[in-house]
């Protein structure tokens, strides 16, 4: 018990108010904070890094919902160019083929009125033939009486029907060359509609590609600009990622540091309290050492003194 009394005596005395038990028990406790804090930290940096996982995914997604808007608006267009190219060159078609049905209309009318007029010609011819006969019987008939006047009158009829021959040939040779002039017309007007729906093609094809390349470049250029965007965000990531990391590991070195300082300095006390050990038992060993020398010379002295 007065052993135990004067350790704590000298314990006192020695680390003052603070016990090495509860010394041991705060370092404990700083430990655990130490650590506490760390593992909180390095919580709080997988929470960052999800949250920026889960922008970046979010980012991402909007990109190609914008890339698929963009691509149904450009298909749509597209189909509805074609609906309307369709649309057009069957009206065209239709025009076409109406254009054809009233030419050929034409053509079967003028084909009837040559008809009516030829058969009206052979007519007229069958009743000049019968006229003629009729004529020379009564040539023959009034031979005696009217011969002179029937020979003036048959001439005159020779000659009205060779100028009613020849007006029919001139009008058969000018019907001819007018069917031929409106051939050539209908073939050249054909020839130039073909030319100018070929053009026409030709210029609307040349249309729709460049429309097409412009929709390409833009395309292009609103892909090369997000992509320099996300190229951008990915270096400002990197390095933050980098600053982070540096900041991260001086921040441990300096906890390295101070732990390192901190163990040094217990270290220190614990070398300071085993000499100071070490001491308190030299100083003890002295002291029982100059008792025990008192004690040996004061009996030395009394046994002298008895011997006296």
């Amino acid at each position: 018990y007065l052993a135990r009394k004067f350790f704590y005596l000298w314990a006192k005395m020695t680390f003052g108010e603070v016990l090495p038990s509860q010394a041991r028990c705060f370092y404990d406790q700083k430990i655990l904070q130490k650590a506490f804090g760390e593992w909180k930290e390095q919580w709080t940096v997988c929470r960052e890094r999800k949250l920026s996982l889960r922008a970046d995914n979010h980012y991402r997604h909007l990109l190609y919902h914008l890339i698929f808007k963009a691509w149904r608006a450009y298909v749509c267009q597209q189909q509805g160019k074609r609906n309307k190219y369709y649309v057009a060159e069957s009206h065209a078609k239709k025009q076409s083929v109406l254009r054809t049905w009233r030419r050929w209309l034409v053509y079967v009318d003028a084909q009837r009125t040559n008809h009516g007029m030829q058969a009206v010609a052979m007519a007229f011819r069958e009743r000049s033939c019968l006229r003629i006969s009729w004529a020379a019987w009564r040539r023959q008939h009034y031979q005696k009486c009217t011969g002179h006047k029937m020979n003036i009158l048959a001439l005159q009829h020779w000659a009205q029907s060779l100028q009613f021959r020849a007006w029919l040939q001139w009008r058969e040779l000018y019907l001819h060359t007018q069917n031929e002039k409106q051939k050539e017309t209908r073939a050249v007007t054909h020839h130039w509609h073909w030319e100018l729906r070929r053009c026409m093609g030709a210029w609307l094809g040349y249309l729709n590609l460049h429309r097409v390349k412009k929709r390409q470049n833009e395309l292009a250029q609103e892909f090369y600009q997000s992509r320099r965007l996300q190229q951008c965000f990915s270096a400002w990531r990197l390095s933050w990622e980098c600053r982070r990391r540096m900041h991260a590991h001086q921040r441990d070195l300096e906890k390295q540091a101070a732990r390192i300082a901190l163990w040094r300095v217990f270290a220190h006390w614990k070398h300071y309290v085993v000499l100071c050990m070490e001491e308190a038992q030299k100083c003890e060993l002295a002291e029982k050492h100059y008792r025990c020398h008192l004690l040996v010379r004061a009996l030395s002295c009394a046994r002298w003194k008895g011997c006296g």
